[in-house]
């Protein structure tokens, strides 16, 4: 670990968390590990180390200072009121030996977290960093867009991480917070004397600060962001206009899920090579899945579902494409976060995927297309691009979703090119995957009717009518009106058409011959026509 001095562990706490009642003495204050030590522990080297000493407080810790004072630490940070600690000030001085004194109500596991994070070796912290930075900052500017309102990512000791774009509309507070990384300290007592972080540490709930005119300050709503019991930091919007839309609470929740996953991935130090696309481990059979749901704590033996979200042919063309599918994929998360804690969303064969595990019961159908709805309508209105998405079929567990995956992506194959509503679930295109299937089947074996597949390779016109004549349901009238044709002409042709190849068309059995040449050349002549 990389050496840093006290004074650098010390400019991460929040007001009020701890205070260096005594410092180090000239020389002494570089700190190059962490210690926890217990009252009853012998400790043979604590030369360089910033001591946190737990299970006593205040005089009770004299015997173990005494005992560290063996080989004296830089600092030693114990619980105790000043008035509590005054001998052991004056022991820890004679010995060069700095004293923090932390609140009695402070989290220990919250005052290592912040500790530890200064003494990351800089190469490694600067590469996960960097990637943190780079979610964060998307989250937080998706939550904007979805919110209309500014947006400002915090860590547990409120110091700024990540912000939305900044506009003319943001308070002093805020503007004073994205130039210093950092609220202003009178800012922070005000809200600490409003309650509000009081509030915040009470519930997972967003919490609503109101407007101090005053004060220069802003309506705000926020939220705190937790691992387990642990406070990672928190989530702050300032309203930027009208005040605040009737889903804010919705939308920050599903926020402070997804980002609350990029703090924990970051402080259990997993860096940009160990990330992995759970996506595709997950749908890549029942292992796989087993595996990844024990280390992501996803729960497996309940229903499942699979969510396909697709853009446009003219949105993955444009030169922005990237941009847009990583967008996409962050406004995803944040509404299925909202949805279901453990959901988990990635990139599946250039498409966005959700994963929504945990599901009640196999019949949550209606409740999977209303959240692959309202990501589409977001989607639509904040991003600018024309998405649409397939609600699978619910998988009676986690372990088994692979098995419907296929059905998923046939099912979003039909919504891309169809004109209608751009959500669908299995039933509204169930007769289409079906012969889709058929279609592919066919077109992969090389056995073909060979007089239909002549007169389809070598008459254009003949062929052009038949694919007409099918699409009307073998309605010459309306065949003749689409084609702008006199009904003779069709007539004329589809007579050929049975001449030629010996097939009755009106034989149910023959029209379904027929039926696949006539596809099979479409696709290969004209391509289906849609938005994928």
């Amino acid at each position: 670990m990389a050496a840093v001095t006290v004074d650098d562990i010390l400019s991460d706490f929040p007001m009020g968390f701890a205070t260096l009642i005594l410092r180090p003495a000239s020389g002494r204050s570089a700190v190059e590990k962490f210690l926890i030590v217990d009252a009853e522990d012998e400790v043979p080297d604590a030369g360089t180390s910033f001591v946190l000493l737990m299970g006593v407080r205040g005089r009770s810790a004299l015997p173990a200072l005494r005992r560290l004072l063996k080989n004296p630490p830089p600092v030693v940070a114990v619980k105790g009121t000043r008035g509590e600690l005054i001998e052991a000030e004056e022991l820890l001085g004679a010995a060069g030996t700095g004293l923090l004194l932390v609140d009695p109500a402070a989290d220990w596991d919250r005052l290592l977290s912040i500790a530890k994070e200064r003494m990351q070796p800089r190469s490694y912290q600067s590469e996960v960093l960097t990637l943190l930075e780079e979610d964060l900052f998307a989250i937080a500017q998706t939550t904007a867009r979805l919110t209309s309102s500014h947006v400002v990512i915090e860590d547990a000791a409120n110091k700024v991480l990540a912000y939305s774009t900044v506009s003319n509309d943001i308070d002093e507070l805020r503007k004073a917070s994205i130039l210093a990384r950092r609220g202003p300290r009178k800012y922070e007592m005000l809200l600490k004397d409003l309650g509000a972080y009081r509030e915040l540490h009470r519930t997972r709930l967003p919490v609503r600060v109101p407007a101090r005119p005053q004060d220069g300050l802003r309506e705000r709503v926020a939220i705190t962001l937790f691992a387990g019991d642990r406070i990672m930091g928190y989530i702050w919007l300032q309203e930027t206009g009208d005040g605040f839309r009737p889903d804010v609470d919705y939308v920050l929740t599903g926020s402070a899920a997804r980002a609350s996953a990029e703090l924990i991935r970051y402080r259990n130090q997993q860096s940009v090579h160990m990330r992995e696309d759970r996506i595709a481990r997950i749908l890549s059979g029942a292992a796989e899945a087993a595996a990844t749901a024990r280390s992501g704590k996803i729960p497996a033996d309940r229903p499942a579902a699979l969510i396909l979200i697709g853009m446009s042919a003219a949105d993955t063309q444009a030169d922005d494409a990237a941009l847009k599918h990583g967008e996409l994929a962050s406004l995803a998360s944040i509404h299925a976060a909202a949805y279901k804690a453990s959901a988990v969303v990635g990139q599946f064969k250039g498409d966005t995927a959700v994963i929504v595990p945990g599901l009640l019961s196999a019949t949550a159908e209606q409740g999977l297309r209303s959240l692959a709805e309202s990501i589409i309508r977001d989607a639509a209105k904040h991003l600018g691009i024309s998405p649409f998405a397939a609600v699978g079929p619910v998988a009676p567990d986690l372990l088994t979703l692979h098995s419907v995956t296929p059905i998923t992506e046939a099912l979003l194959d039909c919504v891309g090119t169809s004109p209608d509503a751009p959500v669908a679930t299995v039933a509204d295109f169930e007769a289409e995957i079906l012969f889709r299937d058929a279609l592919h089947r066919f077109t992969s074996s090389t056995f073909r009717h060979r007089s239909m597949s002549a007169l389809m390779r070598d008459d254009v016109e003949v062929a052009a009518t038949l694919r007409a004549y099918f699409d009307c349901s073998l309605d010459v009238a309306e065949c003749a009106k689409r084609m702008a044709l006199h009904k003779n002409t069709v007539y004329y042709r589809i007579s050929k058409a049975a001449r030629v190849t010996g097939l009755d068309f009106g034989n149910p059995r023959d029209a379904l011959v027929a039926l696949l040449h006539i596809y099979e050349w479409g696709g290969r002549h004209k391509g289906l026509q849609g938005r994928k």
